[in-house]
């Protein structure tokens, strides 16, 4: 099969998208999987598929896969190199809506920026002591579309993201589907810093749009910040996080970031 592909990535969060909206295409967990291989294939954190909307809820859809081939609920990082995908390919000059696992993603237009709503933000737990097999650990998590625990750290360059983020990925404790874990730098009010350990990428990405917008939100809350909050990345892109309250709870949860095409190709699978 010749698959016709385009790579873009957001803040060094890198994804090939296809455009499968006639579904002719199909991929098993195989094909994702050597599409991803950074030495073998593409190379990517992920595989977006445009697909049309099946709810008609919304004005298109996609199916996401994490590198290792599975499934993900959400992407923020993602959905904002969706969004300019889609715009691009169709030609749209308007906001506009698509489905995913997580919800319905709206998306906004900056120039090369982009600006997509994320679904309500669920079962926020703050300052629970997990143990790990170096001592117990205070962690606060969310989930914003997928799961994310989150750690505060003195310095992000110093954090163990490479081994602890492996143990609490999978640890008990966030089963049984595991979590993302953000690790998180306070650089000033208003301001912060990520590292994150992906779930499905089973490592460090250079940024991850539901991790920063889980971070943020959890610092809103423990660093008492309001909205919106600054977000630097590993890639040392910067993204934003606005929000609103609405009794107790998160509302109107928007993310801003760059995404920016990278190359289009073909590719014997």
């Amino acid at each position: 099969m010749l698959l016709e592909f385009t790579k873009m990535h957001g803040a060094g969060n890198d994804f090939v998208l296809i455009d499968n909206r006639a579904q002719t295409i199909k991929l098993g967990r195989s094909e994702i999987v050597r599409l991803c291989d950074r030495h073998c294939g593409v190379g990517a954190d992920g595989v977006i598929v445009l697909v049309p909307s099946a709810s008609r809820k919304a004005d298109f859809a996609w199916e996401f896969y994490n590198s290792d081939g599975s499934t993900g609920e959400m992407c923020g990082n993602g959905a904002r190199c969706f969004a300019r995908f889609v715009q691009k390919l169709v030609g749209l000059h308007r906001d506009f809506s698509f489905e995913t696992e997580a919800g319905i993603i709206s998306a906004g237009f900056h120039g090369d920026r982009v600006t997509v709503s994320l679904t309500q933000p669920a079962d926020l737990r703050l300052n629970e002591e997990v143990a790990l097999s170096g001592g117990r650990q205070t962690i606060h998590s969310l989930n914003t579309g997928v799961p994310h625990a989150v750690i505060f750290v003195p310095d992000a360059d110093k954090a163990m993201v490479l081994q602890l983020g492996p143990e609490i990925r999978r640890h008990p404790h966030f089963g049984p589907r595991g979590t993302n874990v953000d690790f998180v730098q306070v650089l000033s009010p208003g301001w912060i810093r990520v590292r994150t350990f992906e779930r499905g990428v089973e490592g460090e990405t250079l940024a991850c749009g539901t991790g920063v917008t889980a971070s943020a939100l959890i610092a809103s809350r423990v660093q008492k910040f309001g909205s919106p909050v600054k977000v630097q990345v590993q890639s040392g892109d910067q993204l934003e996080v606005s929000f609103a309250e609405q009794g107790g709870r998160f509302a109107n949860v928007r993310l801003t970031g760059p995404a920016e095409f990278v190359f289009e190709g073909r590719l014997n699978l």
